[in-house]
């Protein structure tokens, strides 16, 4: 009982130390770095080099992909396969373990896609020059919800809260895409309430003969443009965002005046664009999706 007590002095001691030696660190300034086990640094690694590989690896390719021997690497991957970091399947693979899918799926339910939207839309903006929007699928339709203007004055008639047309607009035909029948078949039933959604402004309410194949399109390449239409004078590229559901989460989008940029699928703005959905994709855990490789 004694030696208890003093082990659990000895060590409440520590923490204080360290405490008040870190308080007197930030009061004067100083943060110093903390320490850390670099045996355990040493296993990030190779947690890292699993995920860049994105599948699972035998022992000798991960410590390959880490940049260490296989006699150093397997000892911390035995220790990561009892704590459920890594499981190993028949073949002598490692894969992700329950506890790193737990861990994912926790972190998945605290992301908030609009909040990590946000700085990928200040890049775009300030990398293209161009105005630089968010939407989400709202209960009216495709809802505007962040908009970062171009340095140069434009006439984009967006302002936050705008809900698109899902047939007239660049951004509404890319959610329209990946809606489920009934459900878009639901929602252009409300058309007409959104922005080019009336036919009064000369756009039919109901979608043309070629809507179904132009939706196609847009699911093959995930992207869509709108070329001085609905907004005359203004051209549109757009791109889908997915989630671990395979759900169309955000829809990202660059404005400009028309024949001020490229618009192509290869050109820069429309690279740099589908980069900033790819990351946004991969941080909602759409792995296949982000890069259009399924669904």
């Amino acid at each position: 009982m004694s030696a208890t007590r003093n082990r659990n002095a000895s060590v409440t001691g520590t923490n204080d130390a360290a405490s008040t030696a870190v308080h007197n660190d930030v009061k004067h300034g100083a943060v110093k770095p903390q320490r850390g086990i670099q045996a355990l640094e040493s296993t990030g690694v190779l947690l890292e080099a699993l995920v860049a590989a994105g599948r699972p690896l035998p022992l000798n390719a991960l410590a390959r992909e880490a940049g260490m021997a296989a006699a150093k690497a397997h000892p911390h991957l035995v220790s990561l396969q009892r704590a459920g970091l890594l499981s190993r399947d028949a073949n002598g693979n490692f894969a992700p373990g329950a506890l790193s899918l737990e861990l994912g799926l926790m972190a998945l339910q605290r992301l908030s896609p609009t909040g990590e939207a946000e700085p990928e839309i200040l890049a775009l903006a300030q990398a293209t020059g161009l105005s630089a929007a968010m939407a989400v699928l709202g209960p009216v339709g495709p809802t505007v919800v962040r908009l970062e203007e171009a340095v140069r004055a434009q006439h984009v008639s967006l302002r936050i809260g705008t809900v698109l047309s899902l047939v007239n607009t660049a951004i509404g035909r890319t959610f329209a895409a990946f809606l489920p029948d009934a459900v878009l078949d639901g929602m252009l039933a409300q058309e007409r309430v959104r922005m080019a959604g009336l036919g009064t402004e000369g756009r039919a309410t109901k979608p043309s003969p070629d809507y179904a194949v132009r939706l196609t399109t847009i699911r093959e390449q995930r992207f869509d443009t709108a070329l001085s239409n609905p907004v005359p004078g203004i051209d549109t590229v757009a791109v889908p965002v997915f989630d671990h559901t395979g759900e169309v989460t955000l829809v990202l989008a660059l404005m400009g005046s028309a024949g001020s940029f490229e618009t192509a699928f290869d050109a820069a703005p429309s690279q740099a664009l589908r980069a900033a959905a790819h990351r946004l994709s991969w941080r909602f855990g759409a792995v296949g999706r982000a890069d259009g490789s399924s669904g």
